[in-house]
């Protein structure tokens, strides 16, 4: 059984592979103030509830955009579950070759997104990722992982308004039902749904537009799903990209 987990500023997602099949997967929040024994009791707290055996677990990788939760993980792992995690970083293998200026910059969480939309949907494509900031990622037809954009995530932006600006509330994000607000709540749904779907549609149209060919548009992230359908940009929504993305690597990437 192969364990992966993806350590994201907001939340951290972990998946279990077992006879070709995700099996079970969990999201947590990240929470940089645990130990590792916290983590370990919440790790296996929930594959007790899953009625996983540890002994089971056989491989581990990681993703991780917190460097300061790398080594409460591997601490976590080895004194809970008796495993040695391995995290994704220079010198794994990915299948793609990585055009930015420094390479060693790209965060782990898109170029694990990027190795599995090449295996599974194949390049040129765009990546989409809906995390605590959107990426955009630029994926050529023959596998040059070339950069993208990143902007400020919805949930980061809409708390930055609610806490700089005094008299506006904290909302939850959600389709309003008219574009016309007329409160201040409905407002600020409002210009957070339909500004955030027009920043997809003009990243993606520019994306596309930079690439060769026919490029597919993959989204991913916890609120993907929010703008599935007005986005009508999507090829692909995989909530479990970068999931599939860690099985590739640890496939690569066997002890």
């Amino acid at each position: 059984m192969f364990l992966a987990i993806d350590i994201g500023n907001t939340n951290t997602v972990l998946g279990l592979w077992n006879d070709g099949k995700w099996v079970l997967d969990w999201r947590i929040s990240t929470e940089r103030n645990k130990t590792p024994d916290e983590y370990g009791i919440l790790l296996a707290g929930l594959f007790e509830n899953g009625e996983v055996k540890k002994e089971e677990i056989k491989d581990v990788l990681i993703s991780s955009v917190v460097p300061p939760l790398n080594g409460v993980f591997e601490k976590a792992l080895e004194r809970y579950l008796k495993l040695q995690p391995r995290f994704v970083g220079p010198g794994i293998k990915t299948g793609l070759n990585i055009k930015t200026d420094n390479p060693r910059e790209v965060g782990a969480d898109r170029i694990v997104n990027a190795v599995a939309v090449f295996n599974l949907y194949g390049a040129p494509a765009v990546i989409v990722d809906f995390g605590t900031a959107t990426t955009f990622c630029a994926l050529a037809e023959n596998g040059e992982y070339l950069g993208g954009a990143i902007a400020p995530g919805v949930g980061i932006s809409a708390g930055a308004l609610f806490e700089k600006a005094a008299q506006l509330p904290r909302i939850n994000i959600r389709k309003p039902e008219k574009v016309i607000g007329a409160s201040t709540v409905t407002a600020l749904e409002s210009g957070i749904y339909y500004g955030f779907l027009g920043q997809i549609k003009e990243m993606v149209r520019l994306l596309k537009k930079s690439l060769p060919g026919s490029p597919k548009v993959i989204a991913t992230g916890g609120l993907a799903w929010l703008w599935e359908k007005d986005a009508d940009c999507f090829d692909i929504v995989n909530p479990r990209l970068t999931l599939e993305g860690l099985r590739f690597l640890g496939e690569m990437n066997k002890k």
